[in-house]
């Protein structure tokens, strides 16, 4: 962390810099063109310039030759002591350490906030720094009111809460030893056209209803128990409450929160604790100018009227608080209020949020089942953050404040920190420039504290805006030929004369007085909008506005206009170039230098998807679109953007899960389906691998309305990886069988093979049709030869042949 002086000399050495780096810009000296006449406003002009009040000093010059860098001044000869020139600077008057706990002897001196009180001494102009530091100590006693909704469609949540006391307790006891809870309830007011005004229902409003025959009459806001550690009690006041029936859909809510704010006393706020109010209800509220429907004419004056009888008295006489009376008094009596309200009225509150400071929402279920955890949620994230707030904050102070959270990084333009635990320190270093002088003796202080804190730094302002020279001004004086006022080296004439020492009558012009009216040679005399008179340019009175300066060259309506506005509106105009206030750039000061409006809920410059250019987001990932360019289906990295939130959301896991920032980064509309739609035009699949390697899918789009859409499978898809035992024997297996399947395939083939030859070999066979003796392959042992001669034919037989 930077401490205070780390800072306080970083400011000296920046001063240093800008003292030297000014007077040497060629061509532009701020000091010496502008229109200073005394050296109340030379020091007005910029916090770079000085004044000479030397008697002797600038002899045949012009009288603003005074008015120049301190430098420049040494140069040319005036003295040291001579030369006016105060700075800011910071006096820490209270400076008590930080508390590490919040109970026990210590609690009613827990200190959460350092310092607790400094001055300024600020010139005209100049900026100067200071640091403080917040710590949310541990252990840090608690005060929670819960305000329930007691209108007819409430009844199964009354039921829920009767043993809440005692649960809540028991939880809030693992959070802090010093717990404190009371309890209030409310419906609308008993009147006509916001409840039953029939003389049948004055008794009971629920008259003639079938499915709730009996309820109380309506009432506005009735406390019921202050606060109290006696939890029992708690307990036995629920046990006694009856719902009520009102007319019109919205409650009278506002109306109770503010009672239950400001009737400090009766509720039992305790100074030295953390103020919780938790709002339970079903429906929308009426807001302010809704009171005009029953007649009440008269805005809510923000003042308890609570009765004897702990009921809202001015119910029927009032109108109901606006959004802007709700933030003052919750902020002033360090209240967080946490909106806790069913599904469909969500985005509704949480819109109010935005409008209420220090403020949260949570969803309630139908019956309140989950209050218990989502009260811890609400405490979670109150204890999670710390954003400060500025009160009583003067109108000619620019502000800007640079955040150094728990990793060390500062963040310029953000005034808050979040995802901290219970015993963090961070830091603010605050940046305070005065704009103007106030009229003399004007006391100016305001206040910086962290929202919802009892703890506060008290900032007491003085302006450095006289010279100490003006002390010791002479009126008549010799040396302005006893027609002037001699003050800090120069004379201020009575009205007709001119001069350096009041030796010029008005009218009177001479040569050598023209020729010290032209800036130069050939230039035209006072640059031809004013008189040369006892050389002295007497500039033009202008519609538009001042011309000034030693030749009438300068004037405070040439510069640059935004939407024609002259510098904005954020800048003063000098001699044709706007000097932008505090917290502003650009030629015509239309650039915003405040980035908190471009740091995304995950804590991301422009969800890294851009640049902040004026306090906006410039996209620049093709697709990216939103105020903080957190909107884009088509980026690479969208979808492991949303997987952290369907992780958290869905199923309680991943890296937000125990963070308390999941409901606070994780907006989106999450709708789990059993079949995901891929069709739907503008939808982005995202599929991503779980760590029991499932296959989460899901679809991302944005709707008309600028709602981010997640449709989620309720369960991912599951597929068992193969066995390796059962893939080998599925391996071998398949071997074995496919030879088996081929020699069977081969058996088979020389089987049909040899059927079809046995076949035919018995067909040739069957078809034979001869005898053993004329059987080709059989011969017989005796063979019978004929031999013709020319006596006779004889035979002869023979074994084996021829004799």
């Amino acid at each position: 962390m930077w401490s205070l002086g780390t800072w306080m000399l970083q400011a000296a050495l920046c001063c240093v810099l800008l003292q030297t780096v000014l007077p040497s810009a060629r061509g532009l000296n701020m000091c010496m063109s502008g229109s200073a006449t005394s050296c109340e406003e030379c020091l007005l002009i910029h916090p770079s310039c000085a004044w000479c009040a030397q008697e002797d000093f600038g002899r045949g010059r012009s009288l603003t030759s005074r008015c120049d860098f301190s430098q420049n001044l040494l140069k040319r000869g005036c003295d040291e002591h001579f030369i006016e020139y105060p700075t800011s600077s910071i006096n820490v008057l209270q400076n008590i350490p930080l508390s590490s706990k919040g109970s026990g002897s210590t609690q009613y001196d827990v200190v959460q906030i350092m310092p607790q009180k400094i001055s300024l001494s600020l010139r005209p102009g100049d900026q100067t720094w200071f640091s403080l530091q917040v710590r949310q100590v541990e252990d840090y006693p608690v005060d929670l009111y819960y305000l329930m909704d007691l209108s007819l469609s409430m009844k199964d949540d009354l039921d829920t809460i009767r043993n809440l006391g005692t649960k809540l307790a028991h939880e809030m006891g693992k959070l802090t030893s010093n717990f404190r809870l009371g309890f209030g309830s409310f419906v609308d007011k008993n009147m006509s056209p916001f409840s039953y005004m029939a003389p049948k229902y004055q008794e009971n409003p629920c008259n003639g209803y079938k499915l709730f025959p009996n309820c109380v009459p309506s009432f506005g806001f009735r406390h019921i128990l202050s606060l109290t550690d006696k939890v029992d009690r708690f307990n036995e006041e629920v046990q006694k409450q009856m719902v009520s029936r009102n007319r019109d859909a919205p409650e009278g809510g506002f109306d109770a929160i503010l009672q239950a704010a400001v009737c400090k006393e009766k509720i039992g706020w305790r100074k030295e604790a953390l103020h919780l109010l938790v709002f339970a209800t079903d429906d929308v509220p009426h807001l302010a100018l809704d009171g005009r429907l029953g007649g009440l004419v008269h805005p809510h004056d923000g003042q308890c009227h609570l009765n004897d009888n702990n009921e809202y008295s001015a119910s029927t006489k009032m109108d109901y608080p606006s959004l802007a009376l709700l933030g003052e008094k919750l902020a002033e009596n360090n209240i967080f209020l946490n909106f806790a309200v069913t599904k469909r009225l969500y985005v509704i509150y949480k819109n109010f949020t935005a409008l209420i400071p220090g403020t949260t929402v949570e969803i309630l279920d139908q019956d309140s089942k989950n209050v218990i955890q989502l009260i811890i949620a609400a405490y979670n994230n109150i204890r999670s953050k710390v954003e400060l707030s500025v009160w009583d904050h003067p109108e000619d102070l620019s502000l800007s404040f640079t955040a150094t959270c728990q990793d060390g990084n500062p963040l310029p333009g953000l005034r808050k920190c979040a995802d901290l635990k219970i015993g963090d320190t961070v830091s603010f270093n605050v940046s305070v420039e005065a704009r103007s002088c106030p009229p003399r003796g004007t006391d100016r202080r305001f206040t910086i504290k962290p929202v919802g804190f009892k703890d506060r730094l008290e900032v007491a302002v003085d302006y450095e805006c006289d010279c100490g020279c003006s002390r010791n001004a002479q009126n008549n004086s010799v040396i302005c030929s006893s027609i002037g006022t001699y003050n800090c080296g120069t004379c201020q004439c009575e009205p007709g004369y001119l001069g350096a020492r009041c030796e010029c009558q008005e009218g009177e012009t001479s040569n050598m007085f023209l020729s010290a009216c032209r800036e130069s040679e050939g230039k035209q005399i006072c640059s031809g909008r004013g008189e040369c008179s006892c050389n002295q340019c007497l500039c033009y009175e202008s519609e538009f506005g001042k011309i000034y300066g030693s030749f009438c060259e300068c004037d405070d309506f040439s510069c640059a206009r935004h939407k024609g506005i002259l510098c904005s509106g954020h800048g003063e105009c000098h001699c044709g170039e706007c000097k932008c206030h505090a917290g502003y750039i650009g030629d015509n000061c239309n650039c915003s230098t405040e980035t908190s409006g471009c740091i995304s809920d995950d804590g991301q410059m422009c969800s890294g998807r851009g640049s902040c250019v004026c306090g906006r987001c410039q996209c620049t990932e093709p697709g990216a679109f939103g105020e903080t360019c957190e909107k884009c289906p088509t980026c690479p990295d969208a979808c492991g953007t949303k997987r952290e939130c369907i992780e958290c959301r869905l199923f309680n896991s991943g890296r937000l899960a125990d963070n308390e920032t999941c409901q606070r980064q994780c907006k989106d509309h999450i709708i789990p389906v059993e079949t995901l739609k891929t069709d739907e035009p503008g939808a982005v699949l995202c599929l991503y691998k779980t760590d029991d390697d499932c296959v989460m899918k899901f679809t991302y789009s944005e709707h008309a309305s600028g709602q981010s859409i997640l449709s989620a499978l309720k369960e991912p898809e599951c597929v068992r990886g193969p066995d390796a035992l059962m893939v080998l024997v599925a391996v071998v297996g398949s071997i074995l069988l496919v030879g088996l399947l081929l020699l069977a395939a081969w058996k088979l083939v020389i089987t049909i093979h040899d059927r079809r030859e046995f076949a035919r070999f018995q067909s040739a066979r069957s078809r034979a049709r001869y005898e053993m003796a004329s059987n080709p392959l059989y011969k017989h042992p005796i063979s019978t030869h004929f031999v013709e001669t020319d006596f006779s034919m004889y035979s002869k037989s023979y074994n084996g042949g021829l004799h």
